[in-house]
């Protein structure tokens, strides 16, 4: 089981085991806002399981450098949405070929079906006159750093912004 950590101002911090989790809202140092309906059973008490919890005091997270492009972060912050047509994507793309120049930045790297992939090739938009469903930025805030928001339980979706999805 998992648990999704909330810093005192409701931005996600962390994902943690719910042993942990349940071990911050006993000392006192988290209150849980979501629960799981199965509760853990103990020898002399039961108590409910945190799916969502709120740490009582801020944590400062310390600076950190720009999250590495990758092709599963390019997935990630495009929603797994093409950006040539809007369908299911699996693969990525350069919108500025790599033989033409093309970086491997999070400006020149989309989310991309199979199809339009292929259809693309090593040409450039202008050449083919297509046009972008969105424009490609590098993810921001906290929740670019943590992986296990790929997969969110259903009871974080309240909690989660758009961008951490």
């Amino acid at each position: 089981m998992r648990t999704l950590v909330l810093n005192a101002g409701y931005e996600p911090l962390a994902v943690v085991t719910f042993r942990r989790a349940l071990l911050l809202v006993l000392t006192g140092k988290a209150s849980i806002l979501a629960e799981d309906p199965d509760p853990v059973v103990g020898p002399s008490d039961v108590v409910s399981r945190p799916s969502v919890i709120l740490l009582n005091r801020y944590v400062r997270v310390p600076y950190r450098s720009p999250a590495h492009v990758t092709r599963r972060g390019v997935l990630r912050r495009d929603g797994h949405t093409c950006a040539y047509c809007g369908r299911h994507a699996s693969t990525v793309d350069h919108i500025h070929p790599r033989s033409l120049g093309g970086a491997d930045s999070w400006e020149n790297l989309v989310a991309c079906c199979l199809t339009c992939n292929g259809k693309k090739g090593n040409r450039t938009l202008r050449q083919l006159g297509w046009k972008l469903k969105f424009q490609p930025v590098a993810p921001h805030g906290p929740a670019c750093y943590i992986s296990e928001l790929e997969r969110p339980a259903e009871a974080w979706n309240e909690f989660l912004s758009t961008e951490a999805a």
